[in-house]
């Protein structure tokens, strides 16, 4: 009886579970975007409303805007020997394009983040 009590001891001792969140970047707020019409918003105003994007890009005389948010959810489990990990990463991502005066010609945006979730990890068949 006494091995047993032990072996149940080390057993829920080497055992545990953790839940993990990450952020990268500030969450992008579609009520922001919608502040933006093209072919009146300049590139200043894009920024006012949506903070410092991630990168800028070049396009000859054209300029583009990139955003990005991301949020990932981890949950894992480990008993003793066999451990169990789940990984959810979504992502929001907005691209703002401008002419070569600096007004707002289109926005593309995938709005993603929010639908990351925690859960336990599924075995899926290959096919």
């Amino acid at each position: 009886m006494k091995r047993l009590a032990l072996l149940s001891l080390v057993w829920l001792a080497a055992s545990g579970c953790f839940f993990q969140r990450t952020h990268v970047n500030q969450p992008i707020e579609p009520a922001r975007l919608d502040q933006l019409q093209p072919g009146t918003s300049t590139a200043r105003d894009v920024v006012e409303a949506l903070g410092a994007p991630t990168d800028v890009v070049q396009l000859g005389k054209r300029s583009a805007y990139r955003y990005d948010h991301k949020v990932e959810k981890q949950t894992g489990l480990f008993l003793l020997v066999l451990g169990l990990r789940g990984v959810d990463s979504n992502a929001d991502r907005v691209w703002a394009f401008f002419d070569e005066n600096d007004v707002l010609t289109h926005v593309g945006a995938t709005i993603e983040a929010a639908e990351a979730g925690y859960g336990v990890p599924v075995f899926q068949d290959p096919d």
